[in-house]
């Protein structure tokens, strides 16, 4: 098979090469999280960086005071995982120090976990 514009393919690879990814708007739950977590590169605040949490060991990131709990716990962070703990983080891991009660809504928790995602 022949291409009939090969230069049009090939600047195209370039293109989504260079080009930064975009991420999604944030829902309105993630004010929640954004009072003690920031998203942007390099950045700290009361909570870990929520930056690259899929695929991360809970308590991984340095500087933080992880609760022995979380540290033991051996999760890794992923939709599943996200899910549990965001429906109630004291009764996925008891003893952690995360001080939010939960989001019983399970719609509301899975727009936190598809933003979440983005944040590569």
């Amino acid at each position: 098979m022949m291409l009939r514009y090969p230069g049009a393919l090939a600047l195209c690879i370039v293109l989504l090469g260079v080009t930064q990814p975009t991420f999604a708007q944030p829902p309105a739950d993630f004010a929640i999280c954004a009072a003690c977590h920031a998203t942007q590169p390099d950045k700290s605040s009361f909570g870990p960086n929520l930056r690259g949490v899929m695929g991360r060991k809970a308590a991984s990131l340095p500087g933080y005071a992880y609760s022995d709990a979380l540290k033991a716990s051996g999760v890794t962070w992923n939709a599943r995982t996200l899910d549990t703990w965001l429906t109630g983080p004291q009764a996925m891991v008891k003893g952690t120090r995360m001080p939010f009660a939960g989001l019983p809504d399970p719609a509301r928790r899975q727009r936190l976990i598809a933003y979440l995602a983005t944040l590569r």
